[in-house]
């Protein structure tokens, strides 16, 4: 007999009550610099309180019983000044950390997780997205990762000196030497590298290089949706070779195809939003992103996260919404939302077990697999020296 939808979600939340769900991927801090009131103070944005044009708020990851929630310090590659912008973004990260340390608690190794679970907290997962910041220098690296980042993604819609992007023109054929010199630093630091954002090219390059598991924290399947920012299904396979993880996404135009093709006059030719938009076409835009769907986010969803579980395992996959403060697939409209996806799973037959690993149990594994690559690293360092 078919599942209710009533009794799925109903399954689904009490699963959520038992279990850790950590979202991979979430521009909180970059919603935050952008609202007009806030531009960066945590205060005057009013965190704690529901924000009815905001995907992501407190009362909203507490709905959506959210255990850990990664953090990205976002920045747009082509803005003045990337450097002090990376920084002004993880300011933002710890404003949140330390204006809500009744609610969130940071999350500076895999085990504050559970901590933060203990304590009736959601455990906060700095990471920075873009390597623009670092203006070809590794020092940066060493200075995020003391300030509190765990997860780097390589680059965002545009390529850098040293790696190419999935949304634009190559120019490196992959990742080039300093690339690869990043890939051993953030190693060294037990940084979990995303290559959400790198071109296929480049993401294997990182895989070649990495002696650390490789994320992809929000992306879907190429196979499902030709959007370049998906991964294609070569890519996939390497995951288990790299004991990493990719995270199924929320945006609308990685999970649905007709979603992708409607939005591409609005996009270049590398499938990132043109530059030459008026505000008018960034409005209609957004609402072909919502409109039309033959079925819901999460009944889309799955079928991307069963396609990628066929070929990773079950092992190997989790969830990155990428919310942003932009459209959202309808059913999975912000960060309450998250037991839509577990109740659609469920629904689909899905053992708790599995479910598990893909709420939070893959996640945490891959996070302490890095800092033991880390751990390993310091230790042969030491003998070196002595």
């Amino acid at each position: 007999m078919t599942m209710s939808r009533k009794a799925a979600l109903a399954q689904a939340n009490d699963f959520l009550q038992r279990h850790l769900l950590i979202d991979g991927h979430n521009d909180l801090p970059w919603v935050i610099r952008a609202d007009k009131i806030a531009r960066g103070n945590v205060a005057a944005f009013r965190l704690g309180e529901p924000h009815n044009d905001a995907d992501t708020d407190i009362p909203k990851l507490r709905e959506g019983r959210v255990a850990a929630q990664v953090l990205a310090a976002f920045l747009p590659t082509r803005i003045a000044n990337p450097a002090t912008v990376t920084l002004e973004q993880i300011d933002v990260i710890r404003q949140i950390e330390e204006l809500h340390a009744d609610v969130f608690h940071p999350v500076r190794k895999a085990s504050d997780i559970a901590t933060a679970h203990r304590r009736g907290k959601i455990g906060a997962i700095m990471s920075v997205e873009g390597g623009v910041g670092l203006e070809n220098s590794l020092a940066p690296l060493r200075m995020w990762h003391a300030l509190g980042m765990r997860i780097m993604t390589l680059c965002h819609n545009e390529t850098l000196d040293w790696i190419d992007s999935a949304t634009d023109a190559a120019k490196n054929d992959g990742i080039t030497d300093f690339g690869r010199a990043v890939v051993a630093e953030l190693n060294r630091l037990g940084v979990l590298i995303d290559v959400s954002h790198a071109s296929p090219k480049a993401a294997h390059d990182v895989f070649d290089a990495s002696d650390a598991p490789v994320a992809l924290t929000h992306s879907n399947a190429f196979a499902l949706c030709e959007h370049p920012r998906n991964a294609p299904d070569d890519l996939l396979r390497r995951i288990p070779e790299k004991r990493g993880i990719v995270m199924a996404t929320f945006v609308p135009a990685f999970i649905r195809r007709r979603t992708h093709q409607a939005l591409r006059p609005y996009q270049d030719e590398h499938g990132k939003s043109r530059q030459d938009l008026a505000a008018s076409d960034y409005e209609t835009a957004g609402l072909l992103a919502r409109t039309g769907w033959e079925a819901d986010g999460a009944t889309l969803l799955a079928e991307h996260i069963e396609y990628m579980t066929n070929i990773v395992g079950i092992d190997h996959i989790g969830i990155g919404s990428d919310f942003y403060g932009g459209p959202t697939p309808p059913g999975l409209d912000d960060a309450s939302k998250f037991p839509n996806l577990f109740a659609e799973l469920i629904a689909r037959g899905w053992a708790e077990d599995a479910l598990a690993k893909l709420a939070g149990k893959n996640t945490l594994r891959v996070l302490k697999a890095v800092e033991k690559v880390a751990r390993d690293k310091a230790k042969a360092a030491r003998r070196d020296v002595a």
